[in-house]
């Protein structure tokens, strides 16, 4: 299939997990891909598995020069740049309130909301000069209900969305689209690098996780990198050049409330209470 074809885009986080299955997916509708990335092992090997259309670039989002960097060698190599998916992260710094410390706060919000920022500012002017593009970035269910992710993962992918409706009221009136999307529960290394892992270890623990995530949504699977791609190949796409400054959400009905089986089984139990007959 050819949805992205004579499309260039550029993927931050682009060498593992979420990142790594948009790349492959844009690479086969036919995108130029440039994976930008701090894993440089995996980002190489990666970029020469898929050919001559997809190149690897060094990048720390947190760093504005990287950003400006991995933006203008996209442009360089490929001519353009129609969609910049800023997708890099990590769980960042957990733990009580009071206990927060601040050199991983600054280093959280660096990556999860300024790596945001600098994609959005660094890819605006190359699209403002095409006359279009599409700016999709990754925030988070645990940016819309409370309870889904550390204090400080929350509030930046919280700050990841309203941010991609403001930018999308500015840049919209020059046919540059902005929007975001909020996933699940995605088995991705992300997990086991929470935990303290190394990226091998976190990479080794995802088969298990899809068995674990598999039980906290209606649809009874774990989500997949290759559910988030396919969202972001939509938007990225000319399918949904009318969709802008919004907030996707992927997540199997995760957020959507208390189970209809759960439901069921409390009214049961209620009615059990307070010796009611069953129904």
């Amino acid at each position: 299939m050819t949805r992205l074809a004579n499309k260039v885009a550029l993927i931050t986080g682009g060498a593992s997990g979420i990142g790594e299955g948009t790349v492959r997916l844009f690479a086969r509708e036919g995108a130029s891909v440039v994976i930008a990335d701090i894993l440089d092992e995996p980002g190489q090997r990666l970029a020469a598995e898929l050919g001559a259309r997809t190149a690897y670039v060094h990048t720390d989002v947190s760093r504005e020069p990287d950003v400006q960097n991995a933006v203008a060698e996209t442009v360089k190599r490929f001519g353009r740049l129609d969609c910049i998916f800023n997708n890099a992260g990590f769980g960042g710094v957990g733990g009580r309130v009071e206990a927060i410390d601040i050199a991983g706060f600054d280093q959280t919000i660096g990556v999860l909301l300024r790596g945001v920022l600098l994609g959005m500012k660094h890819a605006a002017p190359v699209m403002k000069r095409q006359g279009g593009g599409s700016i999709v970035s990754t925030a988070s269910v645990a940016g819309l209900t409370a309870g889904f992710g550390p204090h400080v993962y929350s509030a930046a992918k919280a700050a990841v969305i309203q941010l991609t409706k403001t930018v999308a009221m500015e840049l919209g009136e020059h046919n540059i689209r902005v929007n975001c999307i909020c996933p699940g529960a995605i088995a991705t290394p992300i997990f086991g690098k929470g935990l303290g892992l190394s990226a091998e270890q976190a990479e080794a623990l995802v088969p298990q996780m899809k068995g674990i995530l598999q039980n906290v949504q209606p649809i009874k699977r774990s989500g997949l990198p290759e559910d988030i791609a396919q969202a972001v190949l939509w938007l990225a796409s000319d399918d949904a050049t009318f969709v802008n400054g919004h907030a996707l959400v992927v997540d199997g009905g995760l957020t959507g409330g208390r189970s209809w089986s759960e439901s069921q089984f409390r009214r049961a139990a209620l009615r059990q209470a307070l010796g009611l007959p069953e129904e």
